[in-house]
C-alpha cells in the first residue's frame, strides 16, 4: 500500500496517515513518517540488490 500512494506522489505523512500496524506493540496506530520512508529506502535498496543478481 506504501508503494501504491508513494507513486501517486502522496507526502509520506500522508502515507503514515493512512496506513495501520496489524502486529506487535503498536498494532492499531499510524507509523511515524520517518518509519515510512525508512521501509520505501530498504524496498529501493532490495530491488536494486535482486536487479543487479
Amino acid at each position: 500500500m506504501a508503494l501504491h500512494l508513494h507513486d501517486q506522489e502522496s507526502s509520506l505523512r500522508d502515507i503514515a496517515k493512512r496506513l495501520v500496524i496489524t502486529t506487535g506493540a503498536k498494532k492499531g496506530q499510524h507509523p511515524s513518517p520517518a518509519t515510512v520512508m525508512r521501509m520505501l529506502r530498504e524496498h529501493d535498496e532490495q530491488a536494486a540488490t535482486v536487479a543487479s543478481a
